[in-house]
Parts: structure tokens; C-alpha cells; sequence
């Protein structure tokens, strides 16, 4: 039996990886459809022996690796191994890749104590990169070369860097309104950019058709089944930086959904090996400007309306996969939560001034939903992980809504100004 398979999560046929892999496709073969300011229909996700593994894998030696090195448990990856290396990939490159230091960090808010899964860290400075690695990797063992992506702005700079560590080429399509420093990390990283004259939603629909036409890899969320497989990496690592013992509920900044669905799968996994006893609740939280999955939870219709907010990282009007996004909370009994630019700001300045964490928007959201279930005795005692996704030097555009601007004094001025203050 193969070591893994592809598995389409609406008509739920099945593929070899090879049917998959060798031609090139990314949606299922059967009902596998990509709409206008639609969400993707057809979405394949990568499936396991997971009797196999509960054979030959305990939880006590899963809970010895260590986080932000996926590679080294390659029984969960649709990655070619032989006796333990990865093949045609230069193990030096791995390191390359590694996620920095994804410990959990652990702060409190009107006493009530809560945890951070902090991705700001990673080597692109965002959550992307967990993606955008697993994809690079698959595009070197399939000898690919080049990558096309689009992107609001994170997943292309975590595209763009990490093609450069591997020697890639990558090729990013973004909407005209990427903020400077995101368009900037990109152009720095040596990528082929080129921006859109419209939104999110046209930025995805010119990489499909641009890519497709010339025969490039693509690593459009959601369209390319290993987005998804590359961000449940982030159960992996909860799982193993609380030593199994998992919250109650995850917050989750929500913007295609692929986050939601990767995450509440790699918890799918864990609680399918037996590993967990129950998968904690998601918490999907959402720009007030762009929350197709909060409308899609009231009443599962959807009707495309244009994305609008600071969260830029979280602004999309046709969530590619609000399909599984909603499949993952409701089978997490979780739930949906939107908040407005003003709180998401409020959020931003009191996490930098109060736990010295920078985030960018979509990241202070959850935090800002956080408050919002603690103001309004939501948790009942419940614990918590907040996933902090992008830093924010990705956006400082942002930043300079609550940071005035600083003017320059002599060294006199200066004198009386700290005189005056103490």
C-alpha cells in the first residue's frame, strides 16, 4: 500500500498520489471546480494509513520531536524518504526551512492566562511559511523549478524567501493595495512580482489562469492540496510544545480558511491515532469587513461581497475554502467571531505595549476576539492558544495609526522635555 493517498473533500473519491502528483493536479478530477468569487469546489487533502501508524508509532515517541521540524516525523508528510532522509533534497537545506523557536509563549489578560502559538518568528516572519516550505520541498522532489503564488501579501513573501533558500524561482501576483512593506519583503527576496489592478480575488483568478497556461507550479491556498497539509503542522507543534495536553479552544484568524481546515486536520490526525481524546475547539475570527465565514455559519449560503479591512492578511470576499473552514468548526463544536479595525488596532497596541510581541493586523485580531469572550464570560474557565501569525513589520502602515509621529529636538528641548515628564 502506498504511503499516502488524495482524497477529494466533497465527493470523497480517492486518488494514487501518482494520478495526483505526476500531471500536475490540484483539484479532484471529478467535481474539482474554480468559479469567479467562488470557493473552491473539489479540494484534495492528503490521507494516511493511520492504523499503520498507530502500529509503529507511539505518542510517547511523537512527544520527543521537536517543534518547527516537520521533516523529522515523515510517517505524516507526502514526502519521499529513504532510510530516514528526505530524497533529492540536500539535508543541509532542511535547516534552511526550520521554523525558529515555536515554543509556546504564555501571557494573561484581567488574570485570565492564555497561551501563543507565535509564528512571527519563523523565517519569513509568518505563518505561511509552513506552507510554502511543504510546497518548495514537493516542487524540488518533483524537479520543478518554478512556483507562482498569489497572495495578499504574507504567503507571497513566505513563498519568495523560502524559494530563494531552496533555488527556486518564484512568481507572485498581488492586489494593488498590498501594503509597501509586504510588496517590498517580496521584491527584496528576488521574486518576479506583479500587482493586479483589483483585489485578493483577482490576484488568485490571473496566477490560475497565468500559471496553467505556463506550466508553473502553483501554490495558490486551498487549489494546491499541500497549502492545507503544510498548516496542520501547527497542531504538530501544540501538540508536542504542551506535551499533549491540549487547550480547550484555538483563536484563528480567518481570511480563505486554509488555516482553520489545515489546523483541524493535523487534530483530525492526532485524535484518529488515538493521541488525543478530543480535538479542541476553533475559533475562526474575522475582519468585520471580510467575514464570508461568520455570514456562511449563520446561515451556510454564500453570496460574494467585497473584502474591506486593515487585516489585510485576513481580507478576502470568496474564502477559497470556506467549504472545509466550516466543516472544521463545526466539527470542533467551535464557533465564529468578528471584530472591527478599531479592535483589532486597540488589540495591536496592547499586546506591543504589554507582552512585546509586534504583530501585524490579522494577528492582533485574535487577541482582540479574546477579549471579547473574556469581556462577555464566554471562556467559563476554558483555556486558551491564540495564534499570533505575521509580524508586524510586515505592515507598519498600520502601526501608524496609533503611533504618532516623533519630531526632532536639541539636546536642550530634550533636557527640559525628561525634566518636565519626571
Amino acid at each position: 500500500m502506498e504511503k499516502y493517498f488524495y482524497k477529494c473533500f466533497d465527493c470523497g473519491k480517492s486518488y494514487s498520489k501518482d494520478e495526483i502528483e505526476k500531471n500536475l493536479v490540484y483539484l479532484c478530477p471529478v467535481c474539482g471546480k474554480v468559479e469567479k468569487n467562488q470557493p473552491l469546489r473539489g479540494v484534495l487533502t492528503v490521507e494516511y494509513d493511520y492504523k499503520a501508524i498507530r502500529r509503529n508509532f507511539s505518542r510517547e515517541e511523537f512527544l520527543k520531536h521537536q517543534p518547527g521540524k516537520f521533516w523529522q516525523y515523515d510517517f505524516l508528510w507526502p514526502l519521499e524518504f529513504e532510510n530516514g532522509k528526505m530524497k533529492s533534497v540536500d539535508e543541509k537545506l532542511l535547516h534552511r526551512v526550520t521554523l525558529d523557536n515555536n515554543s509556546l509563549l504564555e501571557f494573561s489578560y484581567e488574570g485570565k492566562p492564555f497561551l501563543v502559538l507565535d509564528d512571527t518568528r519563523n523565517p519569513t516572519l509568518s505563518f505561511k511559511d509552513r506552507a510554502s516550505s511543504l510546497v518548495a520541498l514537493k516542487a524540488l522532489q518533483l524537479g520543478i523549478k518554478e512556483i507562482a503564488a498569489a497572495s495578499t501579501g504574507n504567503a507571497g513573501s513566505s513563498l519568495a524567501g523560502v524559494c530563494v533558500r531552496l533555488g527556486l524561482k518564484s512568481i507572485i501576483f498581488v492586489p494593488k493595495n498590498i501594503p509597501e512593506a509586504k510588496r517590498i519583503q517580496i521584491q527584496s527576496y528576488g521574486a518576479d512580482i506583479y500587482l493586479v489592478d483589483g483585489d485578493y480575488d483577482l490576484a488568485f483568478d490571473t496566477c490560475l489562469e497565468i500559471s496553467t497556461q505556463k506550466k508553473w507550479y502553483n501554490r495558490n491556498t486551498a487549489y494546491n492540496p499541500l497549502t492545507i497539509e503544510g498548516k496542520k503542522s501547527a497542531a504538530f507543534d501544540l501538540f508536542i510544545s504542551t506535551k499533549g495536553k491540549m487547550p480547550d479552544l484555538i483563536f484563528v484568524p480567518t481570511g480563505d480558511g486554509v488555516i482553520l481546515a489545515g489546523l483541524y486536520k493535523g487534530l483530525r490526525e492526532l485524535k484518529e491515532l488515538g493521541w488525543i481524546e478530543k480535538i479542541p475547539s476553533l475559533i475562526s475570527v474575522q475582519a468585520e469587513g471580510s467575514n464570508a465565514v461568520v455570514r456562511y455559519l449563520a446561515d451556510q449560503k454564500f453570496k460574494y461581497k467585497p473584502a474591506s479591512s486593515i487585516a489585510d492578511s485576513i481580507c478576502a470576499g470568496a474564502p477559497r475554502c470556506l467549504y472545509m473552514a466550516y466543516d472544521a468548526i463545526i466539527k470542533s463544536n467551535g464557533n465564529a467571531v468578528e471584530v472591527n479595525d478599531a479592535e483589532i488596532l486597540d488589540a495591536q497596541k496592547y499586546v506591543a505595549q504589554n507582552f512585546g510581541v509586534l504583530l501585524e493586523p490579522s494577528s492582533s485580531s485574535t487577541f482582540a476576539a479574546y477579549k471579547k469572550f473574556i469581556n462577555s464570560n464566554k471562556l467559563d474557565g476554558k483555556t486558551a492558544v491564540l495564534l499570533f501569525t505575521g509580524n508586524g513589520l510586515k505592515d507598519t502602515s498600520a502601526l501608524k495609526n496609533w503611533n504618532h509621529t516623533v519630531e526632532p529636538f536639541t539636546k536642550e528641548q530634550i533636557y527640559n522635555k525628561i525634566n518636565s515628564s519626571f
